[in-house]
């Protein structure tokens, strides 16, 4: 005789930890992206979603650009900003462990 452990309410709750993360993570870079950086490439890009990793890790970052602008030349210009994303959000958050900007 076996028992089913598949039944619902038996398992590991979701955490909105890692929901909450995203959300500041995507409003530090929306300002970020207003304020502080000077590269011609990030001038109209906005941030449209950030979605974490559950052990908080990693963090995906979607973005929108306009259209006629070059999509390869906005990804370059984030991926050349990525440290700089990262130390800021380190500092503003603080976090013990900042996530990977993927």
């Amino acid at each position: 005789m076996g028992f089913d452990f598949t039944l619902p309410g038996l398992g590991k709750p979701e955490s909105s930890r890692p929901k909450r993360v995203a959300e500041a993570i995507k409003n530090e870079l929306m300002v970020l992206l207003l304020q502080k950086v000077g590269d011609p490439r990030l001038t109209d890009v906005s941030i449209t979603s950030v979605v974490m990793t559950p052990d908080l890790s990693r963090a995906k970052v979607y973005f929108d650009i306009p259209v006629g602008q070059e999509p390869g030349k906005a990804l370059k210009g984030l991926n050349r900003a990525k440290g700089f994303f990262r130390s800021h959000i380190a500092k503003q958050l603080n976090m013990r462990h900042t996530a990977d900007l993927a």
